[in-house]
């Protein structure tokens, strides 16, 4: 049921996108900070990554704009008590938002779903590095949420939160027993970036 809604979120957006009176693009980066959330967490601390991208922004009015991103997302965990274990999931993220400016003092929410395609996923300690990528599903659905501060010349910076809806651990079978894993992304990213053409 959520995929439908988040599938549904995205064809409204790239709709309402396409009935835009102006279109504007840009860059952002920042840092990560990422874990996960479920009951299978466990002791689970957070790790210190990087995402970075493109932005377009489709203005349906002074306040009221949609803005889909393409953006690489360093995710991932590591362990509470040993930091040399750690899990690095790279995706390739679309989110595509809705975004609300205030006004003249350039203060904008943001909120949106979001689909993510798992490019490598690699299990790491302080002696090894091994390719876990075949344990995890290649596609995780989940939200945006965000506030940020845009200047009338185009810098921006904001804060985001992203959340998954959907488990990222692939389902094990064992004699003829399915164990599901419960474990979502969860990410929190400050970013800084450039809208050309301004608001």
């Amino acid at each position: 049921m959520k995929k439908a809604f988040l599938s549904l979120g995205l064809l409204a957006g790239i709709s309402v996108a396409a009935q835009a009176q102006t279109a504007r693009f840009g860059i952002k980066a920042g840092a990560s900070l990422s874990s996960w959330t479920g009951s299978d967490a466990g002791a689970t601390a957070t790790k210190l990554g990087f995402h970075a991208g493109l932005v377009a922004n489709f203005g349906l009015n002074e306040m009221i704009s949609i803005q889909p991103e393409l953006l690489y997302s360093m995710k991932g965990g590591q362990d509470d008590t040993n930091s040399n274990n750690r899990v690095n999931l790279n995706y390739v993220d679309i989110p595509i938002l809705a975004k609300v400016a205030t006004g003249a003092t350039g203060l904008f929410f943001e909120l949106g779903p979001q689909v993510g395609f798992l490019a490598s996923a690699t299990n790491k300690t302080s002696s090894s590095s091994t390719d876990v990528k075949d344990s995890f599903k290649g596609v995780d659905f989940g939200y945006a949420a965000g506030v940020g501060f845009q200047v009338a010349s185009g810098p921006m910076v904001g804060l985001r939160y992203n959340g998954g809806f959907t488990n990222i651990v692939k389902d094990i079978t064992i004699a003829n027993t399915t164990i599901q894993t419960n474990l979502k992304n969860s990410a929190f990213q400050l970013y800084m970036g450039y809208i050309f053409g301004g608001k």
